[in-house]
Parts: C-alpha cells; sequence; structure tokens
C-alpha cells in the first residue's frame, strides 16, 4: 500500500505548515462509507450520486471532524481566489445538497451541525477503516517540498499522487517520531469517540422533549400554502395542487381535506378563503386534531429555482422532516416537487416499498403548470361554490394540457351531479384513455367513474375493491360501492360502506347525502333526518341533501318542511330546477296537475337558464312520462318532441322511449330503445331494468301480457333500486290485469304501497293506490277493492276538476256499490 501525504494549509507568519492528515483511509459513520480516493460516497455498500463540490465538503468535515470548519475555510477548500462566484448562494446550496443525500437536517442534525454565523462541525462518531498516518517533518524539507498545489488538487479530484520517492526516503528517526505519534494519536481519536459518545447519549436521552416523533397512519397533515418568492403568480397555486396530488398517491399519508379546512377556518371565525400561512396552519392544524403542518417555499437562485418543504409537529412546532431541491429551470420545477416529495414522504414514516410502489411522478399527469393552476381553481370552487363554479376553470385547464387526465376526470365528475350523463361519459371517457399518465390513486378514481359514466356497476364495483385493498383509509370507494349497492336495490349492503365512508371522512357531505338516502329508502326516517341534522351542523349544505330533505318531508307530510327546501333553492342555478321538478312531482301525486305542470315548466326554464340543457330535457320528459300515465297522450308526444329538442342525452332517450311506449307510439319507442341498447351495451340497469320495461310497454300495447311478464323477469332483482322505483313490477302488475289474474296484479301494486319511501312522490303511487282497487275488485274482493279507491279518492281530494282518471275511478266505484 503506498503511503501518500496530503498538506492542510494555515497561514501563519508566512509560511505554509503541515500537519498531521490521514489519506489512505476510508471514514465510516452510521450506514455511510466515505473513500476519498475513489471520490466516492456509499450507503450500505452501495454508491450514492452526489455533487463534487459537496463531497469536497463532507470530506473537509471529516478531516476536521469534531472542529468548527468556518464557511471562509471551505470557500478556500472549493473556489480558488480568483473565481468570481456567488458564495453564500453556492455554499448553501452544495451543504443543502450534502444533507438531502445525508437524509440529516438542520434542525435536527444527525451528522452536519450548523454553527450559526461561524461554519459546520461533523457530530457523528467515526470509524476508520485504515489507518495510515504519516506526520511529515517538523520543518519544510526535500521530503515534503516536494508535493506542489497541482498534487493537492490532484487529491481534491479523488486522485493518488504517484512518484513520491521523497517520502520513501524519510530518515529512521522521522518514522520513529511518526510511530510515537500515530499511537498517540489513535489514543486521543480513541477518548473523544469515547466523549463523543458519551455526549450522543446524553442527546439522546433528552431527545424527545425536542424533537417531534413521525407520523403514524392515523394521522392527518394540513398543507399550507406554497410561499411564493419568485414574483411568478404560476406558482401560487399550481405548486400546492402538484403537492396535494403527489402526497395524495401515498396510502400511508392522510392530507386534510378542503372541506374539512373549510369548516375549521369557519370555526375560527376566518374567512374561508384566507391563505393557509404558516401561523394560521398552525392553529389550523390543532384545531383540527391534525399531526404536521407542511409549509413550503419556492425562491429564485440566479436563473434556478429552490424548492423548501417543511413538516413540522403542530402542537411543538418542531421539524418532523425537510427536504429541499433545487430545479435548474422553471420546465424543471415539478420535477424537482416530485423527488422532493417523493423523500419527505420516506422522512415522515412510510415505507420505502410503499413510496416506490405508489410513486408517479405529477409532470406524467400534466408538465403545464399553467394548467395545474386553473385545475387547482376549478376543484376549490367544486368543493366550495358548487359543481357549476370550477367547470370554467377546469376546462380552462384541458385547453392548456389536452392530455390531463384528472382535469377530465373533475368535469365528468361535475356533470354527472348536475344531471348531465352524457357529457359526463363523454369526460369520463377522455380521462380513462389518458388514465396511463395518471398516478395510481387517480387511476383507480379515474376507472370507476368510467365504469359508473357507462354503467357498468359491477366492473366499478370490482375498481372500488381494488381501491379500498390499495388505500383502506379512503371513503370515496366506500361511498362508490354504497351508491352502487343501492342504484341496485341492496341497501342492507350499501349501508355498511357508506357507515363506515363517514367514519372515515366525516367532512365529506356526499357521504351523507348517500348515506341519508339510503336510510329513507329502508324507511328508517328518523335516523335519516338526524344524518341531515349532522351535515348541517358541520355547515355542509347542497341542493342534494335540500333535495333529499323535501323527500324526508314529503314522506312525513310535512308541507312546511317542503317549502322551505323549495324555497332555499330559489334563484341557485343546479339546485332550483331540481327542487322545482320535485314539487311539481309532489303536485302531480295530489292530482293538481295544473300546478305540476306549471312548476315542470318553471324547472325546465331555470336548467336551461343554468346552461344544463341536458337536465332541462330530463325534466321535460319526466313531465311527459307524468301525462302518459295519466292517459293525456297528446300532451305527452308534445312533450317528448320539446325533449329531444333540447337534448339526446341517455336518460332523455330512456325516458322518451318510454313515455312513446305507453301512448302506443311503438315504432318510434322501438327505435330509440335499440339505439340506447346499441350504444350503451354495458350498462346494468339500462339493459337490465329500462329496456325490458319500454318493451314490456310496448308489448302491452299489442296486448301481448305473457311477453311483457317474461321480459320484466330481467328487471326484478333491480326493481327496488333508487333508479327503476317499482315501475316493472307497476307494469307487470299492468299485465296481470290484461289477463284477468287479479290476484297476482294484487301482489306486484302492493310492492308499490308497500314501499312508499322507494317511490316517494311519483305519480306510480296513487295510481297504484287506483289498480290495486281495481285488481281487488277482478279478484272479486269487494270489500278491499272498495277500500283501495277510497283511499284513492282521499289522495285526489284536492285534484283538479275533469280529470279523466279521477272520472274513470268514480264510475268504477260507483259500480262497487
Amino acid at each position: 500500500m503506498r503511503i501518500v501525504v496530503n498538506f492542510r494549509r494555515r497561514a501563519l507568519g508566512g509560511e505554509i505548515v503541515a500537519t498531521p492528515v490521514c489519506l489512505n483511509q476510508s471514514w465510516r459513520f452510521g450506514i455511510y462509507e466515505v473513500d476519498p480516493r475513489r471520490a466516492e460516497l456509499r450507503r450500505g455498500g452501495t454508491p450514492v450520486k452526489m455533487r463534487e463540490q459537496s463531497f469536497l465538503i463532507l470530506v473537509h468535515l471529516l478531516e476536521n471532524a469534531g472542529e468548527i470548519v468556518t464557511r471562509e475555510e471551505l470557500r478556500r477548500v472549493l473556489w480558488p481566489s480568483d473565481t468570481f462566484v456567488d458564495f453564500d448562494h453556492s455554499l448553501n446550496a452544495a451543504v443543502m445538497n450534502l444533507r438531502n443525500v445525508l437524509g440529516d437536517s438542520a434542525d435536527a442534525p444527525l451528522y452536519i451541525e450548523t454553527i450559526p454565523k461561524r461554519g459546520y462541525r461533523f457530530i457523528a462518531p467515526l470509524a476508520n477503516v485504515e489507518n495510515q498516518f504519516v506526520i511529515p517533518p517538523e520543518s519544510s524539507n526535500a521530503a515534503t517540498s516536494g508535493l506542489a498545489a497541482t498534487d493537492l488538487a490532484q487529491f481534491r479530484n479523488g486522485k493518488e499522487i504517484a512518484g513520491t520517492a521523497q517520502v520513501a526516503e524519510a530518515t529512521p528517526a522521522a518514522l520513529q517520531r511518526s510511530t510515537e505519534a500515530e499511537r498517540k494519536l489513535r489514543r486521543f481519536i480513541a477518548s473523544s469517540v469515547v466523549l463523543l459518545m458519551v455526549m450522543l447519549i446524553a442527546g439522546w436521552l433528552s431527545y424527545p422533549r425536542h424533537q417531534a416523533k413521525a407520523l403514524t397512519d392515523k394521522d392527518t397533515i394540513v398543507l399550507a400554502d406554497i410561499v411564493n418568492k419568485t414574483g411568478d403568480e404560476v406558482f401560487d397555486d399550481a405548486l400546492k395542487q402538484a403537492l396535494a396530488v403527489e402526497l395524495g398517491q401515498s396510502p400511508f399519508l392522510n392530507v386534510l381535506s378542503d372541506q374539512k379546512v373549510t369548516e375549521t377556518l369557519e370555526m375560527m371565525g376566518r374567512p374561508t378563503n384566507e391563505p393557509v400561512t404558516a401561523d394560521v396552519g398552525r392553529e389550523l392544524c390543532q384545531r383540527a386534531g391534525s399531526k404536521a403542518l407542511l409549509t413550503g417555499t419556492i425562491s429564485r437562485l440566479g436563473s434556478h429555482y429552490v424548492i423548501s418543504l417543511d413538516a413540522v409537529a403542530c402542537n411543538t412546532g418542531y421539524t418532523l422532516a425537510k427536504e429541499q431541491g433545487e430545479a435548474a429551470s422553471k420546465e424543471d420545477v415539478l420535477k424537482t416537487v416530485s423527488r422532493a416529495t417523493s423523500s419527505l414522504r420516506s422522512k415522515l414514516g412510510e415505507s420505502l416499498p410503499s413510496v416506490e410502489k405508489f410513486d408517479v411522478p405529477i409532470e406524467a399527469t400534466t408538465s403545464s403548470l399553467e394548467a395545474l393552476k386553473y385545475y387547482n381553481i376549478g376543484v376549490t370552487l367544486r368543493h366550495k361554490e358548487g359543481d357549476a363554479s370550477g367547470i370554467p376553470f377546469l376546462r380552462r385547464a384541458i385547453e392548456l394540457d389536452p392530455n390531463f387526465p384528472s382535469a377530465y376526470s373533475e368535469l365528468a365528475l361535475s356533470y354527472d351531479n348536475l344531471e348531465q350523463p352524457s357529457r359526463a361519459l363523454e369526460y369520463a371517457a377522455k380521462a380513462y384513455q389518458l388514465r396511463d399518465r395518471a398516478t395510481k390513486r387517480e387511476q383507480l378514481s379515474i376507472t370507476a367513474l368510467y365504469f359508473f359514466a357507462t354503467g357498468e356497476l359491477d366492473k366499478e364495483m370490482q375498481t372500488d375493491q381494488l381501491w379500498i385493498a390499495s388505500y383502506p383509509r379512503s371513503s370515496i370507494p366506500r361511498t362508490n360501492l354504497g351508491a352502487d349497492s343501492a342504484k341496485m336495490g341492496r341497501y342492507s349492503e350499501a349501508l355498511p360502506e357508506l357507515q363506515e365512508a363517514l367514519r372515515l371522512a366525516p367532512d365529506r357531505i356526499n357521504i351523507y347525502t348517500s348515506l341519508g338516502s339510503v336510510l329513507v329508502y329502508m324507511n328508517r326516517l328518523d335516523e335519516a333526518k338526524a344524518i341531515f341534522d349532522q351535515a348541517l351542523a358541520r355547515k355542509l349544505d347542497d341542493g342534494g341533501l335540500r333535495s333529499l330533505m323535501y323527500d324526508l318531508a314529503f314522506l312525513e307530510g310535512d308541507s312546511k318542511q317542503m317549502e322551505e327546501q323549495v324555497a332555499w333553492a330559489g334563484d341557485k342555478p343546479g339546485d332550483e330546477d331540481l327542487l322545482l321538478s320535485q314539487q311539481s312531482d309532489t303536485e302531480a301525486f295530489y292530482g293538481r296537475m295544473n300546478r305540476a305542470r306549471e312548476f315542470s315548466r318553471r324547472a325546465v326554464d331555470s336548467a336551461v337558464r343554468a346552461d344544463s340543457k341536458e337536465t332541462a330535457a330530463v325534466w321535460q320528459a319526466d313531465a311527459a312520462w307524468r301525462e302518459a300515465e295519466l292517459g293525456n297522450a297528446s300532451s305527452a308526444r308534445q312533450g317528448v318532441t320539446a325533449a329531444l329538442a333540447l337534448s339526446q342525452g341517455r336518460d332523455v332517450k330512456v325516458q322518451a322511449a318510454l313515455t312513446l311506449a305507453r301512448i302506443g307510439d311503438t315504432s318510434r319507442a322501438e327505435a330509440l330503445a335499440r339505439e340506447l341498447e346499441k350504444s350503451y351495451p354495458a350498462n346494468t340497469l339500462l339493459n337490465a331494468g329500462w329496456i325490458p320495461s319500454i318493451d314490456a310497454a310496448m308489448n302491452l300495447n299489442r296486448s301481448n301480457a305473457s311477453r311483457a311478464i317474461e321480459l320484466l323477469e330481467t328487471a326484478a332483482p333491480y326493481e327496488l333500486s333508487e333508479d327503476l322505483t317499482l315501475y316493472p313490477a307497476y307494469l307487470r302488475g299492468q299485465a296481470y290485469m290484461q289477463e284477468h289474474n287479479g290476484k297476482a296484479a294484487v301482489a306486484e301494486f302492493q310492492k308499490l304501497l308497500d314501499h312508499k319511501s322507494i317511490t316517494q312522490n311519483s305519480i306510480t303511487g296513487p295510481l297504484a293506490q287506483l289498480q290495486i282497487g281495481r285488481a281487488y275488485a277482478m279478484a272479486g274482493d269487494t270489500a278491499n277493492g272498495k277500500a283501495a279507491y277510497q283511499k284513492f279518492f282521499f289522495l285526489w281530494k284536492d285534484a283538479d276538476p275533469g280529470i279523466a282518471v279521477m272520472k274513470q275511478a268514480k264510475a268504477e266505484y260507483a259500480k262497487l256499490q
């Protein structure tokens, strides 16, 4: 092994004095090993990439372990005196990079301690892999003066100095002095290491009082707004959204929802749109019961950008984890954020395999900061002001980046909530095509939403199960499972999923509405009311909730409460039309058809004003179907024409086809039914429930009752669903009436009367009451027949005069006397 000599230079009286150093050695500390000859840092035996300047700083600190190394000394090590560089920024960046590589923290250092206004000190225990010391002669001679400054530079670049014959010619006395000095130095190092270990143990014993612990999977994080020191406004919203996406793909971390942030700000007496600064975030974090606050800063460093992330414990303010990164350009900022966030996740307690498995860089989702900015605004407005408010910003995000899958997905959600399923499907399909560009969590969300839009409920539920397996603490897939089970009429399966979803996320209004609706359908009205009251107590309120409160009031016969809900929705785009349409159904339920038509007209107009023509068409088609069920063929036909002129959407065509089938326009009904089958071949409820009902209605008009009953068999498993609302049972009852099987007809109509919490204010409710009276009479049960007719007359006691159905019912009842 060749022995080489290195000089540590100190200016003493104009002379260069050599002091003992160790060159032919490697240092080991913690899991790291440093080999200066190879210019290599190894972590667990694996080489780690790092900047050259950072490596030189590390070597110099190791050479002076336990001593303060001044910033000026490091300047001389890194840059010759004639080098022009922004020393402070460059040194800070190099030390920052070194700490990032070592996973160290300036606030709670394990390796490199910052000495304020002076420099740095290496504080960890060291183990020397090799110990080959050479003590140069006490005075300058041929053995030392032969090493020029260029030799030192070679060593600094990781090269061994060759051909130093002067060393081999050192005198025996010098070698003896070297050996004695080496023994003394070893004893000194040993005693120093023992002392340092004692100090570290003492520090460790007091450590819990000064350093917060890492997070657990039960803790939540508050995400503060990014402090933008660049002057470029695009970073104001884009970076926070980027962080939310990056952290959101972690199954370990749990970021406090926007809804909970809004709720907590209100509790604090602050505006809900107030920026979440570090101070505001700290209080918000404590009030929300969260564990950590994540703050971030972006600043300029020449043409570069420096991103800093800092996670602090809410209660103590102590740092849990810190991460910094540098981007060479604006285009590289998102990449730097991704790398920094991945490292931060690990420091906060997430396992390395988890980070590696769920780590899709944000720039894969979108590389456009502008698109990300508008996406963030759109999502924020959706949560705070409703779906319609966020749509313009989400559409702008897509204009800026046509390959932004999450923006398409958010638009699909918005349009679905606004009762525009065709537009929802359009955007859901686009998001599904681009899903490979999204994070793992986003892929699951996009896939589930796509299958929901296509109506493939089984596939959506399978996706939600996979979602739960990967993200067991996410409330969204459980909410989806509950909603899908309700759509299929499986309320006992829906209930536990929604209850668990509410436990996981008690601040999401859609869970309250889904759970409340299931409780209503199960006729557990007191429990439903408690859920609605709980939502309002949390200041969670929207049109969906008010619509369900209207349903509950109808079932309880509380007309005043119904009026209050309609009044609440007044002049609220996207909400007003829904409540007006519900009121129109209620008026028809009681036979007040003139008022029903007026409310339907207002509902259509309101939806058109809100730029929701598909929704307007649904309300128009619903009114037309009501007319058909009451035997008003002309009005029904006009309503279908008006609805299809507004929109050719899926639900509009379903309602139109059914209405045409009921009034005997079988050719047009047939054409629409076959078109729907072709366009939506995998839609569960369409093909198992609505298409058979349309075909059965056409067969009833052809007096082919047996074929109608056969067709309706496929709908039986789903007829209790919130969508079909027992309509197949109503048609089946009419089919049995055609066959003069009064007893079988009674059983079918009784289903509707037994499940009023499902049929609610549908026109089939009072008509089923009339039909069961007819069925009893057909079966020879006059007493029950008369009682059923009387109940119908009571429901329609305030009905408009001259309605054909009422005239016919009275004539039939007279014959039973």
